[in-house]
């Protein structure tokens, strides 16, 4: 028995609903995507602050438990860009990957991590938790690997001694910062009491 029938996931992409879904049965029954007529724009200046926004926006708008996630690159030689801009630093996963790599270009410090943050919101659109799951790698000169997506392909994890884009969806989800926070999230409702 799922201990939530049904919530929304603050999100348009039919993708990240599924996998979200396939992580968190069996305690939700049905997650169901944000209508198409509802628009919500990034505005707080955190990873965390833009997955409550999303998810308590979503919960007032649909009256309905909602969960959302924020998530990005941020590297470290970079003071920490794009951080929460990494949807929004080029018009494609290309331009954006190819931008990165001119900023970077000559730097010798790569350090960098994938941070992503989900958060709960009740019906009323109070935050009842939030989640974070961090990666951290390297930021490579030239991109390696045909799967994934963003900046998979330029994200090399010293502990797989591959980049995102090298893994298969199995083994990048067991290691990313999405794949972390919905652990995390998974354990929450291990003793969840709505």
């Amino acid at each position: 028995m799922p201990v939530l029938a049904q919530a929304i996931l603050a999100s348009h992409n039919a993708g990240k609903v599924k996998e979200f879904q396939g992580w968190l049965q069996p305690w939700i029954g049905e997650l169901l995507p944000l209508p198409a007529t509802i628009e919500i724009a990034e505005t707080a200046d955190s990873f965390v602050g833009n997955a409550c926004l999303k998810a308590a926006t979503a919960a007032k708008e649909m009256g309905a438990w909602a969960i959302a996630d924020d998530s990005g690159l941020v590297v470290h030689a970079l003071q920490g860009a794009p951080g929460i801009y990494s949807a929004r630093y080029g018009a494609t996963d290309a331009e954006r990957i190819e931008r990165l790599l001119r900023e970077m270009a000559g730097v010798s410090d790569r350090a960098a991590e994938f941070i992503c943050v989900i958060a709960l919101a009740r019906p009323d659109g109070t935050i009842a938790v939030t989640t974070e799951g961090r990666c951290a790698g390297e930021i490579l000169t030239a991109p390696r690997g045909q799967g994934g997506f963003g900046y998979d392909p330029i994200f090399w994890v010293p502990s797989q001694q591959r980049t995102f884009a090298e893994m298969s969806p199995t083994e990048k989800q067991q290691v990313s910062h999405r794949g972390q926070a919905l652990q995390r999230l998974r354990e929450y409702f291990q003793t969840f009491n709505p």
